[in-house]
């Protein structure tokens, strides 16, 4: 694994750079923290950047900037969106990269990333955990949202079909938002698959919260696909109404949201979520047959943290 400190990056003067001969992942520590960058060496960044927004430090405005961010559920304006402007400590633990950000003025909590990239074949192992600094217990669910790059395509499966006369209970929740419209032409419904596009020229915002006990969501843009592994707990209980991933869409942005459970916090214990990233060249279309045929033999180089 290559680790470049004070690696400059669209006006961020000290980033964290790390990479094989073949992909990269750039962290900020002026901002954040937050993964700003993971893509192949010389090619399109998988995740959103806000260039009018790059370089920039300070201040009290919330900025979205882009790449994967860390926030905290159920989504609450004066809390969720802390800004996270300022820099972040960072050091080597073993072979993970610790960042750890100041505690959250107007909250009380405390975010830690650890990352760690592995040079073998390029995907990234990240343990998220948020602490409580206050004086009192505080319920919450680490909520990570990956911010993808212009013009893809964001694919989660849906529950393996079983048959009425095998079983007569729901498989899963969906989650629905006010805005969400079913039928906007930027979902696709499908039997085995739930198809969600970024679409620049459409105005409008679509949300839906599904519960994934597969673990895993992908994005595809350009040849390339990006795929998120994380965990399912079968007797945890997750935030807005049971769900533990989410997928989010605008004209500027689509995002593929995770979800560590919800519980109460105490004073100085934390709460953990992990997620594994994976980056592959593979051309999908958006029928079933070829995901099937092209994504499904993917999964398999890839695993849950």
């Amino acid at each position: 694994m290559e680790f470049e400190e004070k690696y400059s990056y669209k006006g961020w003067h000290n980033c964290l750079r790390l990479s094989n001969e073949e992909k990269e992942l750039i962290i900020t520590t002026d901002i954040g923290p937050r993964l700003i960058r993971y893509g192949y060496t010389g090619q399109q960044n998988l995740f959103r950047e806000f260039e009018e927004q790059s370089g920039k430090t300070g201040g009290s405005d919330y900025r979205l900037y882009g790449g994967t961010r860390f926030w905290h559920a159920p989504e609450e304006k004066s809390r969720t969106y802390n800004p996270d402007n300022e820099s972040v400590q960072f050091s080597r633990e073993g072979e993970f990269i610790k960042l750890i950000q100041d505690v959250e003025k107007q909250t009380g909590m405390q975010k830690e990333v650890r990352v760690k990239f592995n040079p073998d074949n390029g995907s990234v192992n990240i343990i998220y955990r948020i602490y409580n600094r206050t004086l009192w217990d505080i319920a919450l669910a680490p909520w990570i949202l990956s911010v993808m790059n212009l013009g893809g395509c964001g694919i989660i499966a849906q529950e393996p079909y079983i048959s009425w006369e095998e079983k007569l209970t729901p498989a899963r929740p969906i989650v629905l938002w006010g805005y969400t419209a079913m039928n906007d032409p930027r979902w696709t419904w499908g039997r085995k698959y739930i198809q969600l596009r970024q679409d620049s020229k459409n105005q409008t915002r679509q949300k839906i919260g599904v519960l994934n006990t597969q673990g895993w969501a992908a994005y595809h843009l350009n040849g390339q696909v990006f795929v998120k592994r994380y965990p399912y707990k079968s007797d945890a209980v997750y935030p807005d109404f049971g769900v533990n991933t989410e997928l989010y869409t605008d004209a500027d942005i689509l995002e593929i949201e995770t979800l560590g459970e919800f519980k109460n916090i105490s004073p100085g214990d934390y709460l953990e979520h992990k997620e594994n990233w994976y980056l592959f060249k593979e051309e999908l279309e958006a029928d079933e047959i070829t995901i099937d045929k092209k994504l499904l033999p993917l999964l398999k180089n890839t695993c849950m943290p």
